[in-house]
Formats: C-alpha cells, structure tokens, sequence
C-alpha cells in the first residue's frame, strides 16, 4: 500500500531527486515516451545531483522506467477489474511470451482463473518482479464455460518466504514475501487507493 502513495527509487535519498525521477516518469507515463526518451531525463537528473547509482546507466534507465510503466499499467487494470467485477468477476493469469528468462513459477500460474476476490489474487497481480510482464485479464461466467469451467480453479500456494535485501547497502533486513514473487511486488498496484475510492467506483 505504501507503494500506492509514496514513489520511490531505490537508492535515490534525496526528496527533491525523488521528485525529478517522479516528474520525468509521470511524463512518460503521460507522453506515452520511449525508453531512449526517458533516458534523456535521468541523464539530466543524475548530472544535476551528481547521483552514484548501482549499475550500468542503461540498466538503471531501463529499471525504472519498466517497472514504473508495468505498475502503473497495473494499477489501472485493478481499478478496472474492481469497476467491472459485478459482470466480469472471475480473473486470469495471463504469462508474456515475451520475456528472455521467464520464471518457472510465473509460467506454471499461467492460465490460473480465480474469483476477483480470492487474496492470492492481490499478492500475485503483477508485476510479480523486476522485468515481469505478467498481468491477468477479467472474465465473465459464460467465459470460464467456453474454457470448459464451471468455475475458478483451485487456488495455487500461497507459502511466503523470508528473503534479504538491501545486501549491498548500509541496512541490509530481512522481509516476507510469496514465494515466486520479489520482495516489494507482493501487492496489488492501486489496491489501497481504489478502496479508498469505493463508493465511488460502486456508482
């Protein structure tokens, strides 16, 4: 939840660096700017804080922008699915063909149809790491029935794992998250906000 009304940049400490790295995204976002666009940006942030980061600048560049881009992309669907839930309850985990590396887990979830409402659901509603591209897709009853379904599947685990983090900084610490997913993605982007807002979505 914190996720959904606080931006962040690892290793950025500084609030007005935070804010430029949050200027230049919210600009993507709204432009619709290519990644080779965006790094113009944070090459013109980190020269004017003279920011050390972890990393290539091609990496870095590349991390922020994805990972921003995907999450909010996703935050966008929940509040879709959360609007529509009444006609579409049930949800699909749909794996993207287009990753290099995919995850062994994320790809045994592909296909997955559970209600909206099923926790697992929020913990696992992409992206579930960096570089992941899964998302889910909303489906209505008659759906599940042209799948052969006559309803959601069984939930997958949901086992949590304690993983370190932060080794390579000055506060290294230890955090819970599902197993298959990374530490900091076991959320669903805008969860909180859209609850927040439910009245008004229910109208």
């Amino acid at each position: 939840a914190e996720h959904d009304h606080a931006f962040m940049v690892a290793g950025a400490n500084r609030d007005d660096l935070v804010a430029d790295f949050r200027a230049a995204v919210d600009k993507a976002i709204a432009e619709g700017a290519t990644l080779e666009e965006f790094r113009k940006d944070f090459d013109a942030i980190v020269a004017k804080y003279g920011w050390s980061y972890n990393g290539g600048r091609n990496w870095r560049s590349r991390v922020i922008y994805e990972t921003n881009l995907r999450t909010s992309h996703a935050a966008g669907r929940w509040a879709q699915a959360q609007a529509g839930r009444k006609w579409r309850p049930f949800v699909q985990y749909m794996h993207s063909d287009a990753v290099e590396h995919p995850r062994e887990l994320h790809l045994a979830w592909n296909g997955v149809v559970l209600h909206i409402d099923d926790p697992w659901v929020a913990t696992h509603w992409g992206p579930n790491g960096w570089g992941c591209k899964c998302t889910w897709r909303t489906l209505a009853m008659r759906d599940l029935r042209r799948m052969g379904k006559t309803g959601p599947d069984p939930t997958p685990p949901g086992d949590t794992e304690m993983v370190t983090v932060g080794v390579r900084g000055p506060n290294p610490r230890t955090v819970e998250t599902p197993v298959g997913v990374d530490p900091g993605f076991g959320y669903a982007p805008g969860k909180s906000w859209v609850e927040a807002l439910s009245p008004t979505f229910e109208e």
